[in-house]
C-alpha cells in the first residue's frame, strides 16, 4: 500500500512534507513542478506560474503516468488542482490499483461533472467558492457511484499554510482524520 499526495498549485512544500510524515505507509508527493520547491510568495504568483507552465490536462497526465508505474495499491490525497487531477483520471479504465481518493476543494471538478469515477472518491468541498455554487455542484454529483461528498465550514485552501484561507485548527482536524483512515495501515 502506498499514498500519493497530489499537490495544489503551490507544488511541493514543507507543509506537504510534514503531512506525508503523518502516515505509516510509504507516502510520496506528486506535484506539477517535478518535485522542485517553488517558494511562491502569494497565491497569485503560484497561480500565474501554474497557468503559464502547466495545466490541469498536463497535471492529470503526469499523475496518470505515475499511478501506472506503481504496482501496489494506492490511495490518493489531492488539494485544489491536485484534487481535480485525481477526478480527471478517476474514470480511466487502465487504472486498477487505486483504493481511494480524497479530494479537497477540487474546484475544476465543476467543469467535468460527466466523469464517472471507477474507484471510491471522497469529495470535500469548502463552504463556498467565488466562481460557482458549491451546492449546485454537490447536487450534480450526489447520485454518482463511488462518491462520498462532504462540505466543511471553511474556505478553499484551508489545508494549505500558504493560502490566505488556511485554518490551522481545521487542517489539524483533517490531518488527524486522514492519519486514522484504514489506508494508513501497512
Amino acid at each position: 500500500m502506498q499514498n500519493i499526495i497530489v499537490s495544489d498549485i503551490f507544488g511541493k512544500t514543507d507543509a506537504l512534507d510534514e503531512l506525508a510524515c503523518n502516515f505509516s505507509t510509504l507516502t510520496e508527493i506528486h506535484d506539477p513542478y517535478d518535485a522542485k520547491y517553488m517558494a511562491f510568495t502569494s497565491e497569485q504568483q503560484a497561480y500565474d506560474f501554474f497557468t503559464k507552465h502547466s495545466s490541469l490536462e498536463q497535471y492529470s497526465e503526469s499523475l496518470l503516468k505515475r499511478i501506472q508505474s506503481i504496482k501496489s495499491p494506492v490511495n490518493l490525497i489531492g488539494f485544489s488542482v491536485g484534487a481535480s487531477a485525481i477526478w480527471k483520471v478517476s474514470n480511466n479504465p487502465i487504472i486498477h490499483n487505486i483504493e481511494n481518493g480524497y479530494c479537497y476543494y477540487g474546484s475544476q471538478i465543476r467543469n467535468h461533472v460527466d466523469i464517472e469515477p471507477l474507484f471510491p472518491i471522497n469529495l470535500i468541498f469548502p463552504t463556498l467558492e467565488s466562481h460557482f455554487s458549491v451546492t449546485a455542484l454537490m447536487n450534480n454529483l450526489r447520485d454518482k457511484n463511488n462518491i462520498t461528498i462532504r462540505q466543511v465550514p471553511f474556505l478553499h485552501g484551508f489545508m494549505n499554510e500558504c493560502s490566505v484561507n488556511y485554518n490551522q485548527k481545521a487542517c489539524r482536524h483533517e490531518i488527524l482524520a486522514l492519519s486514522k483512515m484504514s489506508f494508513n495501515q501497512p
